[in-house]
């Protein structure tokens, strides 16, 4: 089973996804088709750095040293809420710690089937404001990762999109290895019925080589597309 660890201070922004669908289903252990109890795949748990700050007010950030706009997330309750997640864990080699950013390594399916493999614990820092004090990324020996050349106002949107793309890639989690669509044909091209669609004044038809049955043509087709 694969732990996701997602250290943000907006939990309740996250869970609505990963309480829901696949994954949401992942984290149960239910009976699915002819009465067969699957167990859980995934774990997910939430850290609020908020939960470990020493003042009253709960702050989390503070003025970045050299001046410059807006503000910086501080080291310590990043640190301390890492402590809480995995810092008991022996083997740390089965932790994976990641720091969202637009400056990091490009997340992609290789790296998706790599986390899912090789690590038991998956640690997300989603940041905010201006950043993260850098000494928590040389404390933890944190990879920065980020899920695309642009920016966004934080990273609870890149932690749910690399959870998502790991997750499918641990056995059980889609039922069907087969659902994994690296691994089957397909194109960007899909169908369903009816077959022919009218709208406005035109219609809008099926290819007809999906609609004979002959599969070695459909692969073909679909190859191509």
């Amino acid at each position: 089973m694969l732990n996701f660890h997602i250290i943000t201070i907006f939990p309740e922004v996250c869970k609505s996804y990963t309480d829901t669908g696949i994954l949401g289903r992942a984290q149960k252990t239910y009976k699915g088709k002819g009465s067969k109890v699957r167990g859980k795949k995934i774990s997910v748990s939430y850290y609020d750095p908020r939960d470990f700050t020493s003042d009253k007010h709960k702050k989390v950030d503070d003025k970045p040293y050299g001046g410059g706009p807006g503000m910086v997330m501080s080291a310590k309750p990043i640190l301390k809420a890492w402590q809480k997640a995995v810092g008991r864990k022996k083997n740390k080699k089965q932790i994976k710690t990641l720091i969202l950013s637009p400056r990091g390594k490009i997340f992609d399916q290789k790296l998706a089937k790599q986390y899912a493999k090789k690590y038991e614990n998956l640690v997300l820092i989603s940041g905010r404001y201006e950043g993260i004090d850098a000494r928590v990324k040389k404390a933890l020996r944190a990879e920065e990762v980020s899920v695309g050349n642009y920016v966004l106002s934080g990273g609870e949107l890149p932690a749910m999109t690399i959870i998502d793309a790991v997750a499918r890639e641990i056995p059980g989690v889609l039922g069907e290895r087969s659902s994994l669509e690296d691994r089957r044909v397909t194109s960007g091209e899909v169908y369903t019925r009816p077959d022919t669609v009218i709208y406005g004044s035109k219609k809008y038809v099926v290819p007809k080589v999906l609609l004979k049955g002959n599969h070695k043509e459909i692969e073909s087709y679909r190859r191509k597309k």
